[in-house]
């Protein structure tokens, strides 16, 4: 059997934005706590929001998100939230603070500590239908979290752990694509290599679901066709649009799961030595992966091969490399001041991740420990 469902309701375009205050209104959310980061605030996105809407006007402001959320974090918010007598959330900007406001809005209706609801750890079926309204809306074309059924918080023994479930997964999303213009050109890469490695792993993933498959390669296709156009230009609409759809499609199709990449980039992303970016991460790690998986997967290697017009023979790891090369992104986990010391551990981590049971090649610690060296 294949279980397939599709997914929230999604508002996308130039412009949504100013209906905020009737979305918010449709939900019942009278009190709502805005979730957001520090960037996203000094240049002004959640005043400009706030202009449109009396309610979020009046709403309290959590922007303290670190780059990579945290336990400590969400406690922090939760606190505001109860403060305030919230009654729902409104995240605003990329994956974290929309993670982060997954965290809050489960703690705010499931009594803790946070790890009882970790995937991994068999919490899936603990989270029920109580969790607290997300509006999500998204600044950066990425994560496709504003669709996603999971958050990545890391907890505060350092485990960076997925938490999932089809409750966590906003109740509405605003894709505005007016509020990813100007996004400087190292975070438009970073984050849309995030969405290229969310199609090609869940393309590449074994579970059964041929509408999420359709959809992952139309999203490649955009991202690949528009990510240096809106790299070197911030204010390139068309490829502002193509690349928040392209990183929205990959949002679609996380129920398929996605792969080595990902199990190798959670653990990493939790490291306290070094704060690393998600997205660039991806980035780094997906030509060894691919390399690792081929074997496995050479049907579906000729399938994103014709997607992109590539040679039949085309090597799908060196024509990666050489697109995140053109971007100016780092080259290797060097460049981005990984300690190698760290490769045992996340090795290790990499293979009790929940992205590891839908790679499309069985991969051991060992296999891990190899795809990072070939990173280095």
């Amino acid at each position: 059997m294949a279980l397939i469902n599709y997914l929230t309701t999604i508002k996308f375009g130039f412009g949504e934005i100013a209906g905020i205050e009737a979305d918010l209104a449709s939900y019942g959310i009278k009190k709502p706590l805005i979730v957001a980061d520090k960037g996203v605030v000094a240049i002004g996105l959640i005043a400009g929001v706030q202009k449109g809407s009396a309610t979020l006007a009046a709403a309290p402001v959590f922007d303290a998100t670190p780059t990579n959320p945290t336990e400590a974090a969400v406690l922090e918010a939760l606190a505001l939230y109860k403060q305030n007598d919230c009654d729902g959330l409104v995240a605003i900007g990329g994956g974290s603070p929309i993670d982060l406001a997954k965290g809050v809005a489960l703690l705010a209706t499931h009594d803790g500590p946070l790890e009882t609801y970790a995937a991994i750890l068999g919490g899936i079926p603990k989270v029920s239908a109580s969790v607290a309204p997300v509006i999500a809306v998204p600044t950066t074309s990425g994560t496709g979290s504003e669709v996603g059924r999971a958050a990545l918080i890391t907890l505060n023994d350092g485990r960076k752990l997925g938490f999932i479930s089809p409750y966590l997964i906003p109740k509405l999303a605003i894709c505005d694509p007016e509020l990813t213009l100007g996004l400087p050109g190292w975070l438009t890469a970073a984050t849309g290599m995030d969405a290229v490695t969310h199609c090609i792993e869940t393309y590449l993933s074994p579970r059964e679901n041929p509408p999420a498959e359709a959809i992952a390669l139309d999203g490649l296709k955009r991202a690949v066709a528009h990510i240096e156009r809106a790299t070197k230009d911030g204010s390139d609409r068309e490829a502002r649009k193509e690349m928040m759809m392209a990183a929205l499609q990959g949002g679609l199709t996380f129920q398929k799961g996605l792969g080595a990449v990902h199990a190798l980039s959670h653990p990493l992303g939790g490291l306290k030595e070094v704060s690393l970016h998600h997205g660039t991460l991806n980035a780094v790690l997906l030509p060894a992966v691919l390399r690792f998986n081929e074997p496995e997967s050479k049907a579906k290697y000729a399938e994103i091969r014709k997607a992109l017009g590539l040679a039949t023979d085309a090597d799908l790891a060196v024509w990666i490399a050489d697109l995140t090369a053109r971007l100016g992104m780092p080259k290797n986990l060097t460049e981005m001041k990984v300690p190698r010391g760290v490769v045992a551990a996340i090795s290790e981590a990499a293979v009790k991740d929940h992205s590891t049971a839908s790679n499309p090649r069985a991969a051991t610690a060992a296999d891990y420990a190899a795809m990072l060296e070939a990173s280095f």
